[in-house]
């Protein structure tokens, strides 16, 4: 096997550090990703490093940029797996709000017991903490700004099938996109609650003076109420359009 060109071993090494950025999680940091530990674990030498970087503060802030413009999956992938069985069953929307708010609770709070997702919910994690500091310098801005722009893009395209299967409108002068920016806002604030040690609110309701039934999280809540105030709404939701059209015919 030839030798590796000097790109190949920037692509290994930046590979490296993003293995054990996503296996520590995101309270490490790009600061406690040793340059030295990434060449063992490459098992490349120090000058192989240094022809590319001129010191380790140079690698960490390129591998800060790197990750945040690498995607494992859509970034709306597991809200979909969160929800697509519940759709299939002709679950209700208030439902399927439900249970997608808990499961990104849940990623947040413990992103290793999120069923099929722990490394798209790690990198969330880490990405938002680099988000944080995006002012640190212009590269890891536009990267964090991209980011942003990606995933909401993403999730509009959600929300916009969720819509379509249960028959619902945004209101005049307002997108998909105004409320995908909402619901990324409120999502990522209560993320940074989770990772701080903050115990997210629960509630159990017994369906009167307009709310829910049922036991419903904070986050939950507050996307439901979105919901009712950026779109229009049927009177009849309780089950995806298409259940409810065959029910009609």
């Amino acid at each position: 096997m030839g030798r590796r060109t000097g790109e190949q071993t920037r692509e290994l090494l930046l590979r490296v550090g993003m293995q054990m950025l996503l296996e520590r999680g995101a309270s490490a940091g790009v600061q406690h990703i040793r340059l030295q530990e990434v060449l063992r674990r490459a098992g490349l030498t120090t000058g192989a490093a240094y022809r590319l970087w001129a010191d380790q503060d140079e690698y960490q802030r390129e591998l800060a940029v790197t990750m945040l413009r690498t995607r494992l999956t859509d970034p709306a992938d597991s809200a979909r797996a969160a929800v697509d069985a519940l759709i299939a069953q002709g679950a209700s929307g208030g439902e399927v709000i439900s249970a997608a708010a808990g499961a990104h609770i849940r990623s947040a709070v413990s992103p290793a017991e999120s069923p099929g997702s722990s490394l798209e919910a790690q990198q969330f994690l880490i990405g938002l903490a680099l988000r944080t500091t995006a002012d640190t310098w212009p590269e890891l801005k536009e990267a964090a700004r991209f980011r942003h722009e990606e995933s909401v893009g993403s999730f509009a395209r959600f929300y916009a099938d969720l819509m379509a299967a249960y028959g619902l409108t945004m209101k005049p002068g307002l997108t998909v996109e105004d409320f995908a920016e909402a619901m990324a806002a409120v999502g990522e604030g209560f993320a940074i609650h989770a990772m701080s040690g903050m115990q997210h609110p629960s509630y159990d309701l017994d369906g009167s003076d307009g709310l829910p039934e049922g036991e419903w999280s904070l986050f939950g809540l507050v996307v439901r109420s979105l919901v009712f105030t950026f779109m229009n709404v049927p009177a009849d939701v309780s089950a995806p359009e298409a259940k409810r059209t065959a029910a009609a015919d």
